[in-house]
């Protein structure tokens, strides 16, 4: 199977080889922006809108988004690509909190999810990193190109046997 560019939009179908790193980041609830790894995170501030994610009552006060470094492939190349949280959500099908969340009650999740995106085709617009330190292009969308396609966290709820909760 011969796979095209479109030129015009700067979209083009990649095959995921694999998925090198997954990592959730900790980032403030208002600005999303990251805030710094630390053992204890009753001390931590946002230091752009100086909202302490300790002193707040509620859940809220930080939250967690996808950093995922993957491998994809066209018929003539391979590159590394960063997708940050939208475009993991698209891959996962839920937040980074929820993941999260999973995968503390199955351990293996993360690398379950990786087998299971392991070839999957879709459609990348791709960006240069914003930051002149950073290695990687960036996915700014990711579409799925096959119709019967499920993100990671329905199929993974299906091999652990987990049923959909009920409102």
């Amino acid at each position: 199977m011969v796979l095209r560019t479109e030129e015009e939009s700067g979209q083009t179908q990649w095959i995921l080889q694999r998925i090198i790193t997954t990592r959730l980041l900790e980032a403030c609830s208002l600005c999303d922006r990251t805030l710094p790894d630390t053992p204890n995170n009753n001390n931590t501030f946002c230091k752009f809108c100086h909202k302490n994610s300790a002193s707040s009552s509620s859940s809220s006060s930080y939250k967690r988004l996808f950093r995922i470094l993957v491998s994809i492939a066209t018929d003539t190349k391979v590159l590394n690509v960063m997708c940050f949280d939208r475009a993991a959500r698209v891959l996962f099908g839920c937040s980074a909190d929820d993941f999260f969340h999973f995968s503390k009650l199955h351990p293996f999740a993360a690398a379950n999810a990786a087998k299971i995106l392991e070839g999957e085709m879709f459609r990348m617009t791709l960006s240069k990193p914003k930051n002149g330190n950073a290695q990687n292009l960036r996915a700014v969308s990711v579409v799925p190109l096959r119709s019967g396609f499920k993100p990671a966290i329905e199929s993974l709820k299906e091999f652990y046997g987990v049923k959909a909760a009920t409102s």
